[in-house]
């Protein structure tokens, strides 16, 4: 236990990357095995990233002092080697992600994992890059860890084949690699201004720039910024969304539901350190805001005009970017801890919408041709595979359609933001506390507009939901009831009831969150605990690891 306190910050990057490579040493009819590899490499992460969150607090071992755990890999210290730090932002985030990702990945082994060879692999390695990249302390490894995540959504975006799947597929590829050459032309940029690609440093040294290395300096951040509003699906840069999310298999969908929120928060991480230095381009309120209303306003117009479900999920992913984005943009800090709360209630929901989709095509006439897209990739020695050509993929549990229509009303109040569930306390928090803003002198016209515009959404989100759902369970005359498993089933109910948990706790979970705007609207306590930290090499075993507090 000791060895694994000292390590603990860089276990979730560890622990996927271990079990990935097992995986590859596997055969393919030796699925069990993977399984087993997959579920206990989930299962540590999501006790990792528990015992993050608590240290950040202050409470259990580790203890770091400030709730900043600095891990400084190979001893080296900042800003001269690889620093991964763990605090109350990076810690929320793998908590979120952990959730998310266990939930997908349990669905996915009731039948998804067979539709291709090395699921589990790129499951894993999707999360490991995930997890870097919320705590990775500089931009060359931030880079990384997304060219990680990327390739292998790559995979997990083809999985599963069919035409359709392929060319979203392209799309996205090719969206995302032109994200990527953006965000090394502007490391490139930075580093020759500043000599430093740590996050920490980068902040301290970003105050000394002057003249035109300032104004270039200012250039290399719009161009970074750029890439990451590519990556978070800001307007007009999220047409390749839609369509992608769409024709993803249900449980890549689902993770996907958090890969836009890493942009969001690398524009919040390195915006909130750059504030001493003042924030410049797409990471400051005159940029942030108009996207995200921007934003918002093409994903409400998205959901009225689809009448595809997985669509309508995918823009109303949008939608929540932008809300994020506007709320975000705002000045102060007295969005950011309502809108971390909205992060968490729009991920969990629409990551349940996503999973539950396909279990309601299920019920449609429709299904058994939506489900055979992927047929031929279903063919396997394996006596577990299962038989896509028709609807006995599981057995009919007691009460599936009831179970099928509450789990999408719930989902359709959180993503609309209608009473009692957290999605309701998620924007009437973000709409009083813009409200709030007028006092601290915020633009009037800005308030107003980011108070109409979420109100706008909820009601486009409740007129599309609506309408899907009529077409869903109200409409069809053949509807039957589907076959599926418990392995199916769950996880739905684990996000939806964690978003339940959200709701009963929402004021311990939203002073959580405000104590994180309050420490990321105080860069110092991150700049001191990166740069103060004094590497050692033989820490005892009650102190922390490699240069770790």
């Amino acid at each position: 236990m000791s060895l694994w306190l000292q390590h603990l910050p860089v276990l979730p990057v560890l622990i996927p990357l271990l079990a990935a490579a097992l995986m590859l040493l596997t055969r393919d009819g030796q699925r069990r095995l993977r399984v087993t590899l997959g579920a206990t490499a989930l299962g540590l992460m999501a006790l990792s990233a528990l015992m993050l969150v608590r240290a950040t607090q202050g409470i259990g071992a580790p203890h770091w002092p400030g709730g900043v755990g600095v891990y400084l890999l190979g001893n080296w210290p900042a800003p001269f080697g690889i620093v991964l730090v763990a605090d109350r932002l990076s810690a929320l985030m793998l908590g979120l992600t952990a959730v998310l990702g266990l939930c997908a990945w349990i669905y996915a082994t009731a039948r998804w994992d067979r539709a291709g060879s090395h699921f589990h692999a790129l499951f894993l390695l999707i999360m490991m890059g995930l997890n870097g990249a919320f705590l990775t302390g500089d931009l060359f490894n931030l880079f990384v860890f997304f060219e990680i995540l990327l390739t292998a959504s790559y995979g997990l975006m083809l999985h599963g084949s069919g035409k359709r799947r392929v060319g979203a597929a392209l799309h996205y590829i090719a969206i995302n690699l032109i994200a990527s050459f953006l965000l090394l032309v502007a490391i490139a940029l930075i580093y020759g201004l500043t000599g430093t690609l740590n996050l920490a440093d980068l902040s301290v040294r970003a105050l000394a720039l002057r003249g035109a290395d300032r104004q270039l300096f200012d250039s290399a951040a719009a161009i970074l910024g750029a890439a990451f509003l590519i990556k978070a699906a800001a307007w007009p840069l999220n047409f390749w969304l839609p369509n992608a999310y769409a024709e993803a298999s249900a449980p890549v969908a689902a993770l996907f539901a958090i890969m836009t929120k890493v942009g969001i928060y690398a524009l919040l991480r390195i915006g909130s350190l750059l504030l001493p230095a003042g924030a410049p381009a797409a990471f400051g309120g005159a940029w942030m805001f108009p996207a995200g209303i921007a934003t918002l306003a093409f994903g409400t117009l998205g959901m009225l005009a689809s009448t595809q479900a997985r669509r309508i999920a995918a823009y109303a992913i949008i939608t929540s970017s932008g809300t994020l984005f506007a709320a975000l943009g705002m000045p102060g800090a007295t969005l950011t801890g309502p809108a971390l709360y909205y992060l968490l209630s729009s991920v969990l929901a629409l990551g349940a919408l996503f999973l539950l989709l396909e279990l309601t095509e299920r019920s449609q006439s429709f299904g058994a041709d939506m489900l055979a897209i992927t047929q031929e990739a279903f063919e396997s020695d394996d006596p577990d595979a299962a038989d896509l050509s028709g609807q006995a993929v599981g057995v009919p549990l007691p009460a599936t359609m009831a179970f099928l229509g509450l789990s999408f009303f719930a989902c359709a109040l959180l993503i609309i933001g209608l009473p009692p569930l957290s999605g309701f306390v998620a924007k009437f928090s973000l709409l009083s506390a813009a409200l709030r803003t007028a006092e601290y002198g915020a633009p009037t016209l800005n308030v107003w507009l980011l108070v109409a515009a979420v109100l706008t959404s909820g009601v486009a989100g409740l007129i599309a939901l609506g309408r899907c759902g009529v077409r869903l369970f109200w409409v069809p005359e053949d509807l039957h009831v589907p076959a599926l498993r418990l392995n199916e089933a769950l996880p739905i109910l684990v996000l939806l009831a964690a978003c339940i948990l959200l709701t009963a706790q929402a004021g311990s979970v939203m002073a959580y969150l405000e104590d994180t705007a309050w420490y990321l609207d105080q860069p110092g306590r991150y700049v001191e605990a990166v740069l103060g930290q004094d590497p050692h090499l033989f820490p005892a075993a009650g102190d922390a690891p490699g240069g770790a507090r």
